[in-house]
């Protein structure tokens, strides 16, 4: 077993009039290899929950295990840990700071003690995995586009050779194009690594798309963890937390409606277009 949550509790304020329990009682497994998506309206206890996961943020209450040991014991290495559970923050300008792309990428490994020549392999080896041309490699990270300081930001995480990869809204700000090449990067690099990777967006398409798995948090509780399908049938209780179901899944539910007999669980385009010609194909056949 990768990372477990066991009944943690975290508030905010604990000791003020301002106390805010962010989360409750959470009970997660998250095993080797899986690619996740966590979903949840804004104040949910998603991005709190994430920052756990690597040690940022020490629950109030509760164990959190990596590997079969607590993150929290006395004489547990967080360097270790962070180097192995690594975040992606949403906002790319948070991790870069260094004069330019290639020693901003290096900062992680060369901080694991490696020697100079194993950090610029693993340098060298995640932009490449992240798509980065080589012309960008000496250039300021802050002259880059969104897209490309979130590629950076990416590679400076792989390079540490991390076990769980967690990217907060990987996405947000991107147009279709740029948000489709980060995702299906990361999908590829799953697919060669077999890396876990937890995906928190606010893209039900994205997220129906790319993972096996969906977490919903609602008021720093999980209501819904199961295979996109299943949470996806719940579209009305998803609506009434702050979320929404893909559109294919509103489409195929309003077909079903005007009385065309096609399941209701597609939740990509494909599935979608699948289900409705096997339905058309029986009705002519």
């Amino acid at each position: 077993m990768s990372l477990i949550l066991d009944h943690v509790d975290y508030v905010y304020g604990g000791d003020t009039a301002l106390a805010v329990h962010a989360l409750k009682d959470v009970e997660l497994v998250i095993p080797d290899g899986q690619f996740i998506g966590l979903i949840g309206h804004t104040g949910s206890g998603k991005s709190t929950l994430v920052q756990h996961l690597n040690g940022l943020i020490k629950p109030t209450g509760g164990t959190i295990y990596f590997n079969g040991e607590d993150i929290h014991a006395q004489d547990y290495d967080k360097k270790k840990l962070r180097s192995k559970v690594g975040l992606v923050f949403q906002y790319p300008e948070h991790q870069l700071f260094e004069i330019d792309v290639f020693s901003d990428v290096c900062f992680g490994p060369k901080n694991l003690g490696l020697t100079k020549q194993e950090t610029e392999l693993r340098a060298y080896a995640a932009l490449k995995q992240v798509g980065l041309e080589d012309e960008y490699f000496y250039q300021s990270p802050f002259d880059l586009s969104g897209g490309q300081k979130r590629r950076v930001a990416i590679a400076g995480v792989l390079a540490m050779k991390p076990e769980v990869l967690i990217l907060d809204e990987p996405t947000a700000g991107l147009d279709p194009k740029g948000r489709d090449e980060i995702l299906d990067q990361i999908a590829k690099l799953k697919e060669e690594t077999g890396i876990t990777v937890i995906l928190v967006s606010h893209s039900m398409e994205d997220v129906a798309k790319y993972v096996e798995r969906i977490i919903v948090m609602n008021q720093g509780s999980v209501l819904f963890d199961d295979v996109p399908k299943e949470v996806f049938q719940h579209f009305r209780k998803l609506e009434e937390v702050g979320l929404a179901a893909p559109q294919v899944t509103y489409i195929m539910q309003e077909l079903r409606e005007k009385g065309l007999p096609v399941r209701t669980d597609a939740t990509t385009i494909v599935e979608a277009k699948q289900e409705i010609l096997r339905v058309l194909g029986k009705s002519y056949t």
